[in-house]
């Protein structure tokens, strides 16, 4: 028996050193994480995905988890409050990648005044806030998150990566949004552009299709 257990124990050990010292493509490949159709959903009705949880994950969180290769700004036409975003210009999850957007969760007025102390860059839409206002900032929870691709999307990955969407809206000739409300996912096709993925907490869905109604 002794004999036999210092076997097991011998073959354990060269399998491990195997794998230790094996050239990288010999090994065993890690399961890719962070890409855009892989949604968690939350008992509490919310949902993680890119590895941050709208509703509550914060700008600093996200900060923390993606690096700070980012912008911060609020963008906003002109006599509108506008949205503090949060963009990365590259985001790479194996072979997916494209531009992350994380707009934050504060109220018209806040934003108002944010606005107000800000100072706007240059001719463009963008808004730079104030340092005094960076730490209320970076504790705003996150409201939805867009992303990007940089590959061209259709209808037919949208079924094979989401399944069937629960309702289909057109807001015009050319975009097309396929809705998810279990996965919180609004996925735009847009015939003369790139195309969008939205992602809000699943139980703040409604909210977003009043809005897409609206428009």
């Amino acid at each position: 028996m002794m004999k036999y257990s210092v076997a097991i124990l011998v073959l354990i050990t060269l399998l491990t050193g195997l794998l230790l010292f094996a050239p990288d493509d010999e090994r065993p490949a890690k399961p890719l994480t962070g890409l855009p159709w892989q949604i968690e959903r939350l008992p509490d009705g919310g949902s993680r995905v890119f590895g941050i949880t709208p509703g509550q994950s914060t700008l600093a969180e996200v900060v923390e988890q993606l690096g700070n290769d980012m912008q911060l700004a609020i963008i906003a036409a002109p006599g509108e409050s506008g949205d503090l975003e949060m963009y990365y210009s590259h985001y790479s999850a194996g072979i997916v990648s494209g531009k992350l957007i994380f707009v934050a969760a504060l109220a018209p007025e806040t934003l108002a005044q944010l606005q107000e102390r800000a100072s706007r860059d240059g001719g463009t839409r963008k808004y730079r806030l104030h340092p005094d206002d960076l730490p209320l900032a970076w504790q705003a929870p996150v409201k939805s998150i867009i992303f990007l691709p940089t590959i061209n999307l259709d209808e037919e990955i949208a079924h094979n990566r989401f399944g069937i969407p629960a309702e289909t809206i057109r807001s015009s000739e050319q975009v097309t949004h396929l809705l998810y409300p279990d996965k919180g996912l609004d996925f735009v096709l847009d015939q003369e552009g790139n195309e969008i993925l939205r992602y809000v907490a699943p139980r703040d869905f409604d909210t977003l299709r009043k809005q897409l109604q609206q428009e």
